[in-house]
C-alpha cells in the first residue's frame, strides 16, 4: 500500500503535468518535486496510522486518515518550497490541480480496493482462521459477531471452553506444545470476564510459545465504556475508560477541518444569511439574531448565535418549541423547518467555540435537568458541540420532553465520540446535506 500510494501520487501528478503543455518543465525541478511528494505521503501516512490492517476497519476512518496524510504532505511540501525560496518556480495551477487529483484518484482507488476485499472475504476467500478459548457465554458472543460480519474475513475453526475444571490448564499446556511449529489457525481469541484476569494471565504464559496473534476480548458487563485504550502510567498499565480519539494532534486536525470548511461554508451561505436577515427585519423587526449561553467543551460557557424565530418574550426557564407554538412566527416556522436558523453558528465555528460536527448544544437548564437523570449525559461535553451531529442525521432532533428520547440521543452522541475520525465527520456532513436540512420537528 505504501508503494500503491506513492505510485498513484507520481502517476497522477505526471499526467496532470502532461495535460498542461503551457507549463514550462525545463530541467528536473518538477520531477524532483513529484518524487519528494510521492515519498512524503507514505512516510506521513506511516506516522498517523494509515497503513494499519484494513480487516474490520471502517472505510470512512481510512479515507479520513488518507485525507489528513495528504494535507500534512502538502503542508510539508509548502514549507520546503518556502525554505528553499522556490515558491515562484512552479505553476500554482498545476500544484492545485495535482493535489486535488491525487486526493480524488487515491480515495477512489482505495474505496474500490476496500470494496473488492470485502466481497472477496464475504465469499470465503482471504480469511483468517480463529481459535476461541474462554467461557461459554463469551465464546458464543464472539462466534455471533464473526457470523454477523463475514466481510471482516474471520472464520472460527474451533474452540476450547473453560469450565474451571482442574485439567483445563493441563490441556492448554499440551495444546501449546503441539502447535508451536504447525497449526491450523492464524489467531487465538480469548473471551473472559475482566474479573478473571489472573486466569487469563496464566493462560497467556502457557500460550506464549505459539508464534501467532493472541487477542483478549474482556467482558465488562458493569462498565459502560465511552471509549477505552490501554496506557502506561507510573510504570503501571491502566485501562482508560472514557478516552476519545479527539486528543493531541487529532484535535488540531479537527480544528483545521472546522476552520477551513467553516470559512468555505460561511462564504457560500453568506447570500442566504443576508436574505434571511432582511426577511426577519422586514417581517419581525429587530433583533435579527437570537443569542443564548450554552455549555461547550468541558462544560465551559459560550454564547451561541441563531436567527430569531419567535416573538420577543421574557422567560426565566427555557421552554422547548412545540408543533403548535404561538411564540414561533410564520417566518420562524419556515426557518426552523429548513434549519436555516442555525446558519449563524458558522460564526461560532470560526470562533473555535463550536465544531461543524459534534453533539448539539442544549439549553443550560436542560443540561442541569438531564445530568441528574442520565448518568453519562455530561460525557457529551468532552468534545466541542456541533452544528450537526450523528444523532441529528439519524432523526433524533427537536423536542425531547421524554428522558428515553434524550437517552437515545446521548447514546448516538457518545457513539460519535467513541468512533470519531475525519472520515466520519465528512460522512455526517454529506448526510446533513442530503437529509439533515429538512426538519419535521418543531
Amino acid at each position: 500500500m505504501r508503494c500503491f500510494d506513492a505510485g498513484i501520487a507520481t502517476g497522477v501528478a505526471l499526467i496532470v503535468l502532461w495535460l498542461m503543455p503551457h507549463v514550462d518543465v525545463e530541467g528536473n525541478d518538477y520531477l524532483f518535486l513529484i518524487l519528494i511528494g510521492s515519498l512524503l505521503l507514505p512516510a506521513v501516512g506511516e506516522m498517523i496510522g494509515l497503513y494499519q490492517p484494513w480487516r474490520g476497519r471502517s472505510l470512512y476512518n481510512m479515507l479520513g486518515i488518507y485525507l489528513a496524510a495528504w494535507i500534512a504532505t502538502l503542508g510539508l511540501l509548502s514549507l520546503l518550497l518556502v525554505a528553499i525560496q522556490e515558491t515562484q518556480s512552479f505553476s500554482r495551477l498545476w500544484m492545485g490541480v495535482s493535489a486535488l487529483a491525487v486526493l480524488i484518484i487515491g480515495s477512489i482507488m482505495r474505496t474500490l480496493l476496500y470494496g473488492y476485499l470485502r466481497r472477496l472475504r464475504a465469499k470465503g476467500h482471504n480469511l483468517k482462521r480463529v481459535l476461541l478459548i474462554g467461557k461459554k457465554d463469551n465464546i458464543a458472543l464472539l462466534e455471533e459477531k464473526v457470523v454477523e460480519t463475514p466481510h471482516a474475513g474471520y472464520i472460527i475453526v474451533g474452540h476450547y471452553i473453560d469450565q474451571d475444571d482442574a485439567t483445563f490448564f493441563h490441556k492448554m499446556a499440551a495444546f501449546a506444545k503441539a502447535n508451536i511449529f504447525q497449526r491450523d489457525f492464524d489467531e487465538i481469541w480469548l473471551g473472559y470476564p475482566l474479573v478473571q484476569g489472573n486466569r487469563v494471565r496464566h493462560l497467556m504464559r502457557l500460550l506464549a510459545g505459539i508464534p501467532t496473534s493472541i487477542r483478549f476480548f474482556p467482558d465488562l458487563p458493569d462498565i459502560r465504556l465511552l471509549n477505552h485504550r490501554i496506557t502506561q502510567v507510573a510504570g503501571l498499565y491502566s485501562l482508560e475508560l472514557n478516552y476519545t480519539p479527539l486528543n493531541g494532534p487529532m484535535r488540531f486536525i479537527k480544528a483545521l477541518e472546522d476552520r477551513v470548511l467553516g470559512l468555505v461554508l460561511f462564504i457560500l451561505f453568506s447570500p442566504v444569511m443576508l436574505a434571511v436577515a432582511i426577511a426577519i427585519r422586514w417581517k419581525m423587526g429587530g433583533p435579527v439574531l437570537f443569542k443564548q449561553e450554552r455549555h461547550g467543551l468541558d462544560g465551559k460557557r459560550f454564547r451561541i448565535y441563531k436567527f430569531r424565530t419567535m416573538h420577543l418574550h421574557e422567560s426565566s426557564v427555557t421552554k422547548q418549541a412545540s408543533l403548535i407554538d404561538e411564540r414561533v412566527t410564520p417566518v420562524g416556522r419556515f426557518l426552523r423547518r429548513t434549519s436555516l436558523d442555525e446558519l449563524p453558528q458558522l460564526y461560532n465555528v470560526l470562533q473555535g467555540r463550536m465544531s461543524l460536527v459534534g453533539p448539539r448544544p442544549h439549553a443550560m437548564d436542560h443540561n442541569d435537568h438531564y445530568k441528574d437523570h442520565i448518568d453519562i449525559y455530561m460525557q457529551r461535553h468532552r468534545v466541542k458541540p456541533g452544528m450537526t451531529g450523528w444523532a441529528q442525521v439519524n432523526g433524533l432532533r427537536g423536542i425531547t420532553d421524554d428522558v428515553k428520547l434524550m437517552e437515545k440521543r446521548v447514546e448516538y452522541d457518545l457513539y460519535y465520540i467513541e468512533r470519531w475520525s475525519l472520515g466520519f465527520d465528512l460522512k455526517i456532513l454529506i448526510m446533513t446535506l442530503t437529509r439533515g436540512f429538512v426538519n419535521g420537528q418543531p
